[in-house]
């Protein structure tokens, strides 16, 4: 690890935030038989492998996970899912990424859903940066940090070789 690099949570701290997020995800749904889980790809939709991993030990519903391809890059929403909306129709989904910096991802993984009935929308996200442009709130949040625009968030999560980790640089 290079030296401009500061450690915020290392694994053990990572898969704590993740237990204490499916708990808290269970407790708002304890009267649903299925959520899904929308990922954005691709650190978001491994985090929710992961929850979706202690959701199926912990709570009774059914856990469907979607995966949402994003062009970041796009001033446009442009995205895809996984699933068709069949999937997801009337049904509690809870939108998954690993870092909110501006809001702009989560917005757009949001307009997904827009156009088709659902019973409510969730978001969650391991680490909120608080520099939102877009009003996006986070339901289920790992941790709160206070960076300045420059600083850099990186989430390191199922790398081959590599301990699962956060950091700022």
């Amino acid at each position: 690890m290079a030296t401009s690099q500061l450690l915020i949570l290392n694994k053990k701290q990572i898969q704590q935030k993740i237990d204490r997020i499916a708990y808290q995800i269970l407790e708002d749904n304890l009267n649903e038989k299925e959520i899904v889980l929308a990922g954005i790809w691709d650190r978001g939709y491994k985090l929710a492998l992961r929850l979706q991993k202690v959701l199926k030990k912990i709570s009774e519903f059914k856990v469907t996970l979607l995966r949402i391809d994003l062009e970041r890059e796009s001033s446009k929403l442009v995205a895809k899912t996984d699933l068709d909306e069949s999937h997801w129709k009337n049904k509690v989904i809870i939108i998954v990424d690993d870092v909110l910096n501006s809001g702009k991802t989560l917005a757009y993984g949001l307009g997904v859903f827009l156009n088709t009935p659902h019973k409510k929308i969730r978001t969650v996200v391991l680490v909120d940066r608080s520099h939102k442009i877009f009003p996006i709130a986070t339901d289920f949040v790992g941790m709160e940090l206070a960076t300045i625009l420059k600083e850099h968030v990186d989430v390191i999560m199922d790398v081959e070789g590599e301990e699962d980790r956060v950091y700022l640089s």
